[in-house]
C-alpha cells in the first residue's frame, strides 16, 4: 500500500496503515507530535503503536530541533544479522545445548561480564577508535560518569524485554544469526537525564504535552544532547558487534565448519534497466541497524534532524531487518527509497497490546502453544512477548511494499530471551 494522509495541526499526518486500526491515545501522540512549531514532516509506519511523549513506530523530521522522546530510553536500538553455510540439516534435532551455550557466554536480563570483553580477542572484530570511543565517555553529562564501569561490563549483553538472540533458518534452509539489542543502562541514563533538561527550558513550556520537550540548534543543551546521542548510539552499535562476535564464535566451536558473514552470498530478484527481474548476487556481511536514532538528512531542499523510534532507515538499496515475535518470522530487507516515508520502513511487528495487558490475557500454556518448534523460554516470565501480543508481521510487512523489498524470510528455531 501507499499511505493514507490524515490532517494533523502544522503538517499532515503520513501513515502507513490504516489509521482506523491505530488506538486512540497513539492516534492522540501523533496530532500532538504534528503541533510541535519545528516540525517539518511526519511518518508512520504499519508498527505504530503508543510509547513515551512520542508514538514508537513514528519519523519525524524537524528544522533546527530534535526531540528526545523521538528516540526514546533505549537510543540506538537496532537489529544484526548475518548468514552462515550452515543449514537446517546441520541443527541437531535437540537445541538446548546451543541455547544454553549463548545463554552462557552472552549476559541476559540485567546480567553483565565480569571483566569488560576486550574486542581485540574477538575473531574478526574490527578495533578502529576503540580507545577513542571510550576517551569520548570522559566528556558525557556529568551525571552518569559514575556508571563508566557498569558501562564497561554491559558492553557485549544483551538485556531484556524485547531483546532478543535467534537463530533461524530462511527459505532455503540456510542458517541465519540475528540479534537485538541497544545502549542498554548507559543509553537510558543519558536519555532520561536529557529529557529532564529539556522538560525544563523555557521554549517548552507551552507545549501540549511536556514530554514532546525539544533542544534548539545552536544552543549549549542541543550541543550537550548530540554530543552524548551520537555516543550512546556508538554505544549500541559496539555493544550488537561484539554480541554478534561473541555468538559467531560459539557457532564455529559447536559447528567447525560453519562459515559465517562475507564469504555469504544473498540472492535476490531486483528490476534492471529494462524492467525485467533478475537475480542479483549480494555479499553484505554483519548486515545492521539502529531503529531508535537521530540522522542528519535532507529533504525538500532543507536540511532536517530525522528521528527514527521504532523505524529503520530504508535508502535505495539499504540492508535493513525487520523482525517479527519470539514465534513468527521477521525478514532481512533493501530499502525503495520512498522519500514520502523519509525513507524508512517499520522496525519491526510492532505490539498490539501492552505488556500488562498481555500478562492478564494469556498464560505459559499460551506461550507454548505458539512458540511451538522454537527452543525458547516458555515460562511466565516472558509471556509478555508472546507472538499474540503483536502485530500479524506478514500484514505488516503488506502494508509497506513500497518502502522495501524483502529479500529472505527468516523463521527463528531458537530464541534467547532476557
Amino acid at each position: 500500500m501507499s499511505y493514507t494522509e490524515v490532517p494533523g495541526v502544522r503538517v499532515p499526518i503520513r501513515m502507513w496503515t490504516d489509521p482506523a486500526t491505530v488506538e486512540g491515545a497513539a492516534m492522540q501522540q501523533l496530532r500532538n507530535i504534528s503541533s510541535l512549531p519545528w516540525l517539518h514532516g511526519l511518518a508512520v509506519m504499519p508498527d505504530v503503536h503508543l510509547g513515551k511523549g512520542a508514538t514508537v513506530g513514528s519519523v519525524i523530521a524537524m528544522r533546527g530541533a530534535v526531540c528526545p522522546a523521538a528516540v526514546g530510553v533505549d537510543i540506538g536500538c537496532g537489529m544484526s544479522a548475518v548468514k552462515t553455510t550452515l543449514t537446517a540439516k546441520d541443527l541437531p534435532d535437540d537445541l538446548s545445548r546451543l541455547r544454553s551455550k549463548i545463554e552462557q557466554i552472552i549476559p541476559v536480563g540485567r546480567g553483565a561480564h565480569t571483566d569488560p570483553v576486550d574486542p581485540r580477542k574477538l575473531h574478526g572484530y574490527a578495533t578502529a577508535g576503540w580507545d577513542d570511543f571510550w576517551g569520548r565517555f570522559d566528556d558525557v553529562a556529568p551525571e552518569v560518569k559514575w556508571r563508566r564501569e557498569r558501562a564497561m561490563q554491559q558492553m557485549g549483553t544483551l538485556g531484556g524485554g524485547n531483546h532478543f538472540v535467534e537463530v533461524c533458518i530462511d527459505s532455503t534452509g540456510a542458517v541465519w544469526l540475528m540479534l537485538h539489542s541497544g545502549s542498554r543502562n548507559i543509553g537510558k541514563e543519558l536519555a532520561e537525564h536529557h529529557m529532564g533538561v529539556a522538560r525544563s527550558l523555557p521554549h517548552n513550556q507551552g507545549l501540549v504535552d511536556r514530554d514532546l520537550a525539544v533542544f534548539i540548534a545552536d544552543t549549549p543543551q542541543m550541543g550537550a544532547y548530540r554530543q552524548d546521542l551520537f555516543w550512546a548510539q556508538e554505544y549500541a552499535k559496539h555493544n550488537r558487534a561484539i554480541m554478534m562476535a561473541l555468538f559467531q564464535d560459539i557457532v564455529r566451536r559447536e559447528f567447525p565448519k560453519a562459515k559465517v558473514g562475507f564469504e555469504q552470498v544473498i540472492s535476490c530478484q531486483q528490476e534492471d534497466s529494462q524492467g525485467e527481474m533478475t537475480t542479483v548476487e549480494y555479499r553484505p556481511g554483519v548486515i545492521s541497524c539502529h531503529h531508535n536514532y537521530v540522522s542528519e538528512e535532507r529533504y525538500d531542499g532543507l536540511d532536517l534532524l530525522v528521528t527514527r523510534k521504532g523505524a529503520i532507515s530504508a535508502g535505495t538499496g539499504e540492508w535493513g531487518i525487520i523482525p517479527g515475535s519470539m514465534g513468527t518470522s521477521s525478514f532481512i530487507v533493501r530499502g525503495l527509497g520512498n522519500p514520502a516515508s523519509f525513507n524508512s520502513a517499520s522496525h519491526g511487528a510492532g505490539r498490539k497490546m501492552s505488556r500488562t495487558a498481555a500478562k492478564k490475557r494469556f498464560t505459559a500454556v499460551d506461550l507454548a502453544e505458539q512458540t511451538k518448534g522454537v527452543e525458547c523460554r516458555k515460562d511466565s516470565g516472558v509471556v509478555d512477548e508472546i507472538p499474540g501480543a503483536y502485530k500479524p508481521i506478514k500484514r505488516v510487512m503488506d502494508q509497506q511494499k513500497d518502502l522495501v523489498q524483502i529479500v529472505a524470510e527468516l523463521k527463528q528455531v531458537v530464541c534467547v530471551k532476557g
